[in-house]
Formats: C-alpha cells, structure tokens, sequence
C-alpha cells in the first residue's frame, strides 16, 4: 500500500514525496479513505500512529474540492488540548498543504491573543485551536463558526484530563449541526464514549493499539510489594546512582504529585506532570528532565505523550495501568533509537488482574525480582499455585455474584 492508492489529488501526493512519506501507517491507511466520503469516524489511536496526517490529507483536499463559501468563514475547525499540539498540526497543514491555496491559524492561550485576532480578520479555511482560547475570542466576536463542515476533536480524552470537555461542549453548541465530525482519541472512558456517542452520525469506528509485542532490547522485571510499600521500595531503587533519567509512572493526578513530594522530600531531584499543571510548568519540567537538572519525572498517561527522548534509560510502573495496551505504551518509552532500555514495573495485591492482563497481552511472562527488602513471599506463592475453590468466607457474595464474598486469595 502507498499514499499513491489512497486517492489523494496530485498537490498531496507531491508534497508527501518531498517530505519522505511514501507508505502509509495503519490508521492513515483506514481514515483517508473514509474522511474523503465525508463520513464521520471514531477513530482509537495512540499518539505516534501518524494520526495527525490521517486527518489533515483528506480535510485538504476535501476543502480544496469544495465551493467556497460567499461569507468566506472557516470551514474546518481542529480542537486540540495544548499549545504544543496546535502548533504541531499547524505545521503538518503547512508541510502537507504547501501546493494548495487554502489558509490556516493556530489560536491557543499562554500568548497575547493579538497577531491571532489580526489572522482572524483574513480569510482562513482552516482553525486549530485549544478550547479555552477560542471559546474567549468567540465570546469577544472574533470568531464564527457558522460555516464549519469539518470537526476534528483530538485528544479527546487529554482534554478530559485537564478539564476541557465544558469548553468542548460550549463550542459545539455553537456550530452548524450539519458537519462531518472526526473524533481521535487513545483510550475510551465513559465520558469520551458518551461525547462521541452524541456527536457522531453512524460513524466508521477505527482501532490502532500499540503492538502486541515489546521491544526487545527492554528489559522488563517486577517487583510485588504491599501499596504502602512502594514508595520506600522506589527510593531503594533510587539509591542506586546508574539509574538516571527515570519516568515514573502514576495512575492519577493527585499519585504524580504525591510520588514527585515524597522523592524531593528525600532529596531527589523531581518534578510532576500532568493536566492539572500550567502549561508553562509542564514545559520547565520537561525541559528540567531532558536537561538532567530533574533526575526522576513522574507522569500521568495522557501528560506523558508529549516526552519523547531517546536516550531515557528507566521507566518504572509505580502503579500498573489498568489497560494492559497502556503498558506496552509506557515501557515504549525508553529503548529507543536502538538503546537499551529498562522498565520496571511495582504490583500490589489489587493489581494482579492488571498483570494477568498485560503478560497475556505480551505473551511473556515478566520476571520478578525477589528477596528485595520489601518483598511479598505470599504473592509469589500465589502466582505459581493452580486455581482452587474458594473457602468459605463466612460472607455471602453480593448480587451478580460480586467478590464480595471471596477469598482472600482469590482476590488476588
């Protein structure tokens, strides 16, 4: 398969070969196609798929193809959660869109919003912008969408996690309810399957997971330790000076900053990202870390998609990710441009489903580490014993046969 069987129009085409790209990822491969019938799509895909092109080739020449408007509106509007991500897809529209007449801004906060209203009053077809901002140029009359076709929402659920989705709901009250709507999103809560579920008309649902395989030159291990155990067991680790340059990774806001105290606390230089943060903050962390000025950098899943450095050595799950495709997300972090990587993951008795999981995802059972000073010899035990009837717990099991009533040992 090449960009030459997707039917793209020639401008495309030429600039795809000028810039290097003659196959295309998966989820290229499927939306393309689908985009140009002017068909919505839920679309699953991690950052790194190529997701960005998937869109912004087919929204061009759609755009190019279509009659423009007398009012001279925009046409096409691409929502994103952060300033760095606008300023991303902006430049695909202009590597991609160099051969073609059409206009384009990014409007984001952080910035004096003057030079994007003085853009404004020019024609443009094409609007990315992070919701905040526009909402506010919006409220100021700057801004119309009256005249939007296309709708692109990326990152969806990243704009959950830092608190957009009203925003994102405002905006979408006030565009033409006539549209092609094309929705990104990694991962699926419930609040971004309902927002989907309420936006999409008979949508061309698309699914790009990470590999079912790891790299091979990481080397995994696990340590099973109680939850009120691993913060001393990370500072244990920690104590050896070789492991430098380490993402860890939290399951939620409140865990990052916690984890990011306790490390400083004991004089480690750390420091927390996630969507809570300003934006300003997120950048000076991570500039902090590629720097070597910050040693450990603890992230939430959706705030660590904007880390990319090659020659990070560590990546530890302080806490397992409850979608066992997450992993294989994480640990990609490290072992990359052909380095050697590490990744070592923590487990509590709750997380052991999560670890089921992951290693069936894997095909690979991950090694434990034992006899470290804050082992569990119980879970071990557990791991390696033939499942057996439960004994009586002396509680009856909740209605729908809950775990309520089970085991100790089945629990986990």
């Amino acid at each position: 398969m090449s960009f030459n069987n997707l039917q793209l129009i020639a401008p495309l085409l030429k600039a795809l070969s000028e810039a290097g790209y003659t196959t295309p990822t998966p989820v290229q491969e499927k939306s393309i196609p689908v985009i140009l019938q002017n068909r919505d799509i839920l679309a699953c895909a991690q950052t790194g798929t190529g997701k960005t092109a998937s869109f912004a080739l087919p929204l061009l020449q759609l755009l190019h193809q279509e009659p423009e408007a007398a009012n001279k509106n925009c046409r096409a509007l691409i929502l994103v959660p952060t300033r760095e991500l606008a300023l991303q897809v902006a430049e695909s529209f202009s590597d991609y869109g160099k051969y073609l007449p059409l206009k384009h801004v990014a409007i984001f906060g952080g910035v004096s919003q003057h030079q994007q209203v003085k853009a404004l009053r020019e024609h443009v077809d094409i609007l990315i912008a992070t919701p905040g901002r526009l909402l506010d140029l919006m409220n100021q009359r700057h801004v119309s969408l009256n005249g939007i076709k296309h709708l692109v929402l990326d990152e969806a659920d990243r704009m959950l996690d830092m608190g957009f989705i009203t925003d994102v709901q405002k905006i979408l009250y006030r565009m033409p309810a006539q549209r092609q709507t094309i929705f990104f999103s990694a991962t699926m809560p419930p609040e971004i399957q309902h927002l989907s579920d309420s936006l999409l008309k008979n949508p061309e649902k698309i699914a790009i997971t990470p590999p079912s395989t790891t790299v091979e030159l990481i080397q995994q291990s696990l340590y099973y330790t109680e939850k009120q155990n691993k913060s001393s067991l990370l500072l244990h680790l920690l104590k050896d000076e070789t492991i430098t340059s380490v993402l860890v990774f939290a399951r939620t806001k409140y865990g990052a900053d916690k984890i990011a105290k306790n490390l400083t606390r004991a004089g480690i230089r750390a420091a927390a990202i996630h969507g809570d943060k300003t934006q300003s903050s997120r950048q000076r962390s991570l500039l902090n870390f590629k720097t070597g000025a910050v040693r450990v950098l603890v992230a939430t899943d959706i705030a660590a998609r904007g880390i990319d450095i090659d020659d990070m050595g560590y990546v530890i799950n302080y806490e397992l990710p409850n979608q066992p495709e997450t992993y294989v997300h994480r640990i990609g972090r490290t072992g990359r441009a052909g380095a050697a990587g590490t990744a070592i993951s923590f487990c509590d008795y709750e997380e052991k489903i999560y670890l089921r999981d992951i290693q069936k995802l894997i095909k690979q059972t991950i090694p434990v580490v034992k006899d470290h000073p804050f082992d569990v010899p119980l879970m071990h035990a557990v791991e390696q014993a033939p499942a057996q009837p439960a004994p009586w717990s002396g509680r009856k099991k909740g209605p729908g046969g809950s775990r309520r009533g089970r085991s100790f040992l089945q629990r986990i």
